[in-house]
C-alpha cells in the first residue's frame, strides 16, 4: 500500500511517501513560512522526486489534531481537496500519537506535548515495548503542572516529544530525574509517524474533519462575553 502522508499541525511542515512499510521519501521543513504557501509544493516535488503519479496513492494521511487551528485546517482542507475528485480514502491521525510511531525503538514511555499557551499543552502518553505502541491515555489539554502531577507516578525512561518538549523539560528536570528531552532531529512531529500509523484510522474524505481539543480564541472569547451579559441581565 502506497501512503501518503502529510503534517501541518505546528511550525514544522513535512509530508511523506511509505510504499509497503517503506519510507520512499520525506520532506521537513521548520521555517517561518505559511503552511499554504509550503504545503502543496513538499507534496508535488515528493511526488516527482519518486517518480510516483497521485493516482497510484492508495492512502491519503494527515494529522487532524491538536495543533494550531490554522494549522490543522490546512492540513485537512488540503488533503480533503486532493481526495474528494480522485474518490480516494483518508486517514486521521491524531498528531501525538503520530510522534510516538516515530521512535518505535526505544523502550519506555513516550510524553507527547505541544504548547497550547496559557501554561497549558496538548498532551497524550504512549508506552513504546519492542516496537509495539500502545496508547495510555487520550489526547488531552491540561496544564503543565497537572501533567507533571501524574508523570510522577511512571518509573522507566519518560521521553518528551513535541514543541512544548523543551518548556516541560524545563519544568520538570529538578523534579524528575527520568525525563529524557529527545533530539530535535525527532522532536517534532513527521508526516512518516502519520503514515505509519495511518491504516488504522481510515475514513472517507467527507467524514475528515479537523481534531480540536478545545474552541478557537474567538470562540473561547465570545463564549466567555455571552456569559458574562447573561449574567449582568440576571
Amino acid at each position: 500500500m502506497k501512503i501518503l502522508a502529510v503534517d501541518t499541525t505546528a511550525s514544522p511542515v513535512s509530508a511523506a511517501l511509505v510504499d509497503d512499510g517503506k519510507l520512499s521519501g520525506e520532506f521537513f521543513l521548520n521555517i517561518k513560512t505559511t503552511h499554504s504557501q509550503t504545503l502543496m509544493p513538499l507534496i508535488d516535488t515528493l511526488l516527482k522526486t519518486t517518480g510516483t503519479d497521485i493516482h497510484e496513492i492508495d492512502l491519503f494521511a494527515v494529522n487532524a489534531g491538536p495543533g494550531s487551528f490554522t494549522g490543522v485546517r490546512i492540513g485537512v482542507s488540503t488533503i480533503k481537496g486532493i481526495t474528494m475528485p480522485l474518490d480516494k480514502p483518508c486517514a486521521s491521525v491524531s498528531t501525538l500519537e503520530s510522534m510516538a510511531y516515530c521512535m518505535p525503538y526505544s523502550d519506555g514511555i513516550v510524553c507527547a506535548v505541544m504548547d497550547a499557551r496559557c501554561s497549558q499543552v496538548y498532551n497524550a502518553l504512549f508506552m513504546l515495548d519492542g516496537g509495539k505502541v500502545d496508547r495510555l491515555t487520550e489526547d488531552r489539554a491540561l496544564s503543565i503542572n497537572e501533567l507533571q502531577k501524574e508523570l510522577e507516578h511512571y518509573d522507566g525512561s519518560i521521553y518528551l516529544v513535541g514543541d512544548g518538549a523543551e518548556l516541560c523539560f524545563k519544568e520538570y528536570s529538578d523534579i524528575l530525574d527520568n525525563v529524557i528531552l529527545v533530539p530535535e532531529n525527532i522532536r517534532y512531529q513527521h508526516a512518516y509517524g502519520t503514515a505509519v500509523a495511518a491504516e488504522q484510522y481510515q475514513c472517507s474524505s467527507a467524514e475528515l474533519q479537523p481534531l480540536y481539543l478545545r474552541l478557537p480564541q474567538a470562540e473561547r472569547e465570545l463564549k466567555a462575553r455571552l456569559q458574562q451579559r447573561k449574567e449582568n441581565e440576571k
